[in-house]
């Protein structure tokens, strides 16, 4: 009995990857109950909109980065062995052309464009932005991925694996897609689409507050998809940050932090602790598997 009691206990000590999306789906389930209970309708619906939306284009941009960096790299990979060098050496001077631009300059050029799209009338609906959003985001970190499935290819390349598959009539392909990356690379392809999602949460929150605060003079607040980001700049949430800075001087307004400025209380909140949870979620997983 005292061996299956301390079971469940030993494994999330294993994994503690999995305790820490526990502990993440746990703090928003909270936070939401919470503010279910005592935030009012309007700036529940805000919120719960704004959290959505940033879910969304979290996982846009991890699924097209993905794919992006699938794809790139596997491209380069069959041009440097396909010794044709032109067309290796166009794609390689775009990717580091693009790798030049620092990634959160690169995301405020594409909310520029998005700003000019709305005026024009061109992306009508929130979805449409939201999906701009986040294939903007994912030009500027695909790259990643792209350079890990380069980096797993050359590592067997290598070894006697690539060699032993071809001498066995096994297509290239297959070894690189199915053999390599897939049987053999998951782990570090879920690590870095993790450190993937954690990036485009931290660009999207930062631009979004940068924008909504003042950088945007043509398009206004309520012309841009409702994020946990441009939620933070609002008026409201920004007097409620105010009041967590009374709260040091003056405790007796603690309690009212978590009932009369809920708004900006939570938004933050969610935040910073979505963060640090995706953190702690991509190094407990690098140890787990011995990346």
């Amino acid at each position: 009995m005292t061996n299956q009691s301390h079971l469940p206990r030993t494994l999330l000590r294993a994994r503690r990857d999995l305790l820490w999306l526990l502990v993440w789906i746990g703090g928003l389930i909270i936070v939401g109950a919470w503010d279910f209970a005592f935030l009012n309708q309007p700036a529940l619906a805000r919120l719960s909109r704004a959290v959505l939306n940033t879910l969304f284009v979290g996982t846009f941009v991890v699924c097209v980065s993905c794919l992006m960096g699938w794809l790139s790299g596997i491209t380069l990979h069959a041009l440097s062995e396909a010794r044709n060098t032109f067309l290796y050496y166009v794609l390689t001077f775009l990717f580091n052309l693009i790798r030049s631009i620092p990634q959160i300059v690169g995301v405020l050029i594409g909310y520029v464009v998005l700003t000019l799209l709305i005026r024009a009338d061109v992306l009508r609906s929130e979805l449409s932005q939201l999906i701009w959003m986040g294939s903007v985001i994912s030009v500027f970190v695909f790259l990643e991925i792209s350079d890990l499935v380069r980096e797993r290819i050359q590592h067997f390349k290598n070894l006697d694996f690539v060699d032993a598959m071809l001498c066995c009539g096994i297509k290239e392909s297959r070894i690189v897609n199915v053999d390599i990356l897939f049987k053999n690379s998951r782990a570090h392809l879920l690590h870095k689409m993790i450190s993937v999602f954690g990036i485009t949460i931290f660009l999207l929150c930062s631009i979004d507050f940068i924008v909504s605060v003042g950088l945007s003079t043509d398009v206004s607040l309520s012309n841009f998809p409702m994020t946990l980001g441009g939620l933070l700049a609002k008026l409201d949430s920004k007097q409620d940050i105010l009041a967590i800075s009374s709260a040091f001087t003056d405790f007796g307004s603690i309690g009212a932090l978590f009932f009369e400025h809920l708004q900006g209380v939570s938004t933050a909140f969610i935040i910073v602790f979505t963060l640090i949870c995706i953190y702690n979620i991509s190094n407990a997983f690098v140890k787990r598997h011995r990346l």
